[in-house]
């Protein structure tokens, strides 16, 4: 590997890293998001802890840090597609996210940095994980639930169109980076899944 995609690696990891509600959380009421609800720093828990408009916030910025990793990968490397290394940084930047080198590598789950990585690849792809979210959410109110089954439908709907619709260019890479980045975020809700089978999981909205 060249010089230039070692360092679009790195800076995809260190860009997903930035932890945005652990920040908003701090500067808002210094107290430390971990220690809330789930103990992520993810939308949902600042949500929780210093309400909608910082969770909107932390949202955007953590989407935006995703779509920020692909993009600069394709200006060091060249490429206006995906290719492998872009591939590679796209997984890397929801890594970032999840195990954040400055908090001791225990953060969030990855949604939205999956959600901004997902947008700068393969958008309509979202587009039907965000319909399968909003309705399972509707339905339940389990956002862990509408979550996981989002990130599932990322990677399955972009094969289906390759299949199915239309070609996918550079298909390969971009069906592994999605494959991966989703299962990293599945398995960091493996304690909602257990709550959920549980039954003790909580409902989006609803008081404890």
């Amino acid at each position: 590997m060249t010089l230039l995609e070692n360092c679009a690696l790195v800076a995809a990891y260190l860009l997903g890293s930035i932890p945005f509600g652990f920040l908003i959380v701090k500067l808002k009421s210094g107290a430390d998001v971990r220690q809330t609800g789930s103990g992520g720093t993810g939308a949902t828990n600042v949500t929780r802890k210093a309400g909608k408009s910082a969770g909107i916030i932390t949202l955007i910025l953590d989407a935006l840090k995703g779509t920020a990793a692909v993009l600069v990968a394709r200006w060091l490397t060249g490429e206006h597609g995906t290719s492998w290394v872009v591939a590679g940084a796209a997984v890397l930047a929801v890594v970032g996210h999840c195990f954040p080198v400055w908090l001791k590598f225990k953060a969030g789950k990855g949604v939205a940095t999956g959600l901004g990585v997902f947008l700068a690849i393969v958008p309509w792809s979202v587009l039907a994980a965000a319909v399968v979210f909003l309705l399972i959410v509707w339905r339940t109110r389990f956002v862990s639930l509408g979550s996981v089954a989002a990130a599932a439908v990322v990677p399955l709907w972009t094969l289906i169109q390759h299949l199915l619709i239309s070609l996918v260019t550079d298909f390969a890479p971009i069906l592994a980076a999605l494959g991966a980045a989703s299962a990293v975020i599945v398995a960091k809700h493996h304690e909602n899944i257990q709550r959920l089978m549980a039954g003790t999981e909580s409902k989006f909205g609803a008081t404890k």
